[in-house]
């Protein structure tokens, strides 16, 4: 185990206010999140989704459609994104010794040492027995390490609370908890809408357990945790599986042509989803600086010399991502 730091940056993607600063403003490719690129098309919103309250029913509409999109044993929570349920999460109980497998996230570790809890992060799921309250990110972020659901599922006679974050999931269904939360009491699932449909900004994701902890995160949460617009559009793009299925292939492509990108430049794969992919180079600080010359920005990490992560570009910007890379060779 490694014992987690107080004070460690939280630092995170989409940063490219710093990359601006930095190098000068223009046409960015912003590669530094993994979201996304091609995002599900905005139905029409109908004007009361702006201008009142959403009602229960509506609400509830959104949670049978995420409980059908990911084949939920439980409905939904419906949140301001799978960052509300981070920050939720510590709430669920008293402080006490949490482990999160590491690398990872690092608002797993901030929320809970927010709210008072002592975290150390370890290496693997077998080493979260014992403690309070567990975090695994499944597929993991930034490395993409992937554990079964019957590897974490035999975890939860070991662990307070088990927390299994599943924002990278969609792509890969047969990893998921969510059909197998009902009677698991000590069990939440977190699930982001914004990474996989590409829409982001409208803030809206997931938490899913049995009662009574959906019961406490929705009083946590209070009313009107989700938008109306978020839900209009959310309803919409959960029951549509055909653009589900369509982009589940394309993010498949052109997660392999990013890398053979990568791998023309002399980087190692370490891992990552469909939706992201994480780089071994030689020197992370000069690739992230020689990618950003060529107006493309990418994510490198506090605790690597060698790590660096990519989203995928939308299709108007292979050209500009295969320029930069050619700036490498």
């Amino acid at each position: 185990m490694t014992e987690a730091r107080g004070g460690m940056a939280r630092d995170h993607g989409g940063d490219l206010d710093r990359a601006e600063a930095r190098y000068g403003t223009g046409p960015w490719i912003d590669l530094s999140t993994g979201i996304n690129p091609e995002p599900y098309p905005l139905p029409e919103i109908p004007p009361e989704a702006w201008a009142t309250l959403p009602t229960a029913r509506a609400i509830s509409a959104l949670e049978d459609a995420a409980r059908a999109a990911y084949g939920g044993a439980v409905r939904p929570v419906a949140l301001a994104g799978a960052q509300a349920a981070i920050q939720l999460v510590p709430r669920l109980a008293q402080p006490g010794e949490a482990r999160v497998v590491g690398p990872t996230y690092n608002e797993h570790r901030g929320a809970l040492e927010a709210q008072g809890w002592t975290v150390t992060e370890v290496q693997a799921p077998e080493d979260l027995a014992g403690a309070d309250l567990g975090v695994v990110v499944n597929p993991n972020n930034p490395d993409g390490r992937r554990w079964r659901p019957e590897q974490l599922l035999d975890l939860r006679s070991r662990v307070g609370l088990l927390v299994v974050d599943e924002s990278f999931a969609d792509p890969e269904p047969v990893l998921s908890l969510c059909p197998h939360l009902a009677g698991a009491e000590n069990l939440v699932v977190l699930r982001s809408f914004g990474k996989f449909y590409g829409l982001a900004g409208l803030r809206l994701g997931f938490a899913l357990s049995s009662e009574p902890l959906a019961d406490r995160l929705r009083a946590l949460a209070g009313p009107w945790a989700a938008n109306g617009p978020a839900i209009s559009v959310g309803c919409a793009a959960l029951a549509d599986a055909h653009w589900r299925e369509a982009t589940c292939a394309r993010l498949v492509e052109d997660s392999a042509r990013l890398d053979a990108l990568a791998g023309a430049a002399g980087w190692d794969v370490v891992g990552g989803t469909t939706l992201f992919r994480t780089y071994a180079a030689p020197d992370a600080i000069a690739a992230q600086e020689a990618l950003a010359q060529g107006r493309v920005w990418s994510r490198i990490f506090p605790y690597s010399p060698h790590w660096i992560r990519l989203g995928l570009p939308p299709t108007s910007g292979w050209l500009t991502l295969e320029a930069a890379f050619s700036a490498l060779r």
